[in-house]
C-alpha cells in the first residue's frame, strides 16, 4: 500500500476528506521526524515505537571500483512493532 492508497482507505473508513487525511499523515510524519531528530522516542501504544539507532563509523568497499572507503557514523531510524500489531499480522504467510 502506498501513500495515496492509505489516504483512500482512511478517507473511506473515517468519512474525513482526502485533503484532511493527507494533512494529518503529512503532519504525523513531520512530527515523528522532528521528534527523532531531537533524540527522543515516539511510542504509539499497541502499534509500535520509533527511535534512532547509532551506527559506528566503519570500513567499506565501493562496489564499482573495489576501492576501500571509510563510512562515517550515522543515525538511522528504527521501528519495533507493538503487541497489537504483532498479533494482527501473526498468522500472515508471505510468498
Amino acid at each position: 500500500m502506498n501513500k495515496s492508497e492509505l489516504i483512500n482507505e482512511l478517507s473511506e473508513e473515517t468519512t474525513y476528506s482526502k485533503k484532511d487525511i493527507t494533512r494529518v499523515i503529512d503532519s504525523l510524519t513531520r512530527v515523528i521526524g522532528r521528534t527523532l531528530k531531537k533524540g527522543e522516542k515516539v511510542s504509539l501504544t499497541g502499534f509500535g515505537s520509533f527511535w534512532l539507532s547509532n551506527r559506528p563509523a566503519r570500513k567499506g568497499i565501493n562496489p564499482a571500483t573495489k576501492e576501500r572507503i571509510d563510512l562515517p557514523a550515522v543515525s538511522v531510524p528504527r521501528f519495533k512493532a507493538g503487541k497489537n500489531l504483532r498479533e494482527t499480522v501473526k498468522r500472515v504467510r508471505l510468498g
